[in-house]
């Protein structure tokens, strides 16, 4: 089987590593140019089963504001993303709302729940 080498930066801490990844097929063979685990690690996962933390807003009905922040609990495969935000624009919550709660338990189908990140308390 061939080999290919892809070249990613990390993101898991500031420095942005730039990381060559060499290939074969869907396997990792080798990650080099990362200064840390960390680094490695990322590419590994990046390459093989991508993940990502969905963050965005959902409607208050009866609250200070109209829009609460909302984050998933853990990171959700890249590929649900699109099903994730599907599920996030159908949900309105009601005043009041407290930082911690899940808003929507296993989110596309990827066990992990979406919770509020801000308090917002009635009008």
């Amino acid at each position: 089987m061939e080999q290919t080498v892809k070249e990613l930066t990390c993101i898991v801490c500031p420095m942005g590593c730039t990381l060559k990844v060499t290939m074969e097929g869907k396997k990792v063979l080798s990650v080099s140019g990362n200064s840390c685990p960390r680094g490695a690690k990322y590419a590994e996962t990046e390459m093989t089963a991508p993940t990502r933390v969905l963050t965005s807003t959902v409607r208050v009905n009866g609250g200070q504001i109209p829009l609460c922040p909302v984050r998933t609990k853990g990171a959700i495969p890249k590929e649900s993303l699109f099903d994730a935000m599907k599920e996030v624009n159908r949900i309105t919550l009601t005043a009041p709302v407290h930082i911690g709660e899940v808003v929507l338990e296993n989110i596309a189908g990827s066990g992990v729940d979406l919770i509020a990140t801000r308090e917002i308390f009635k009008e």
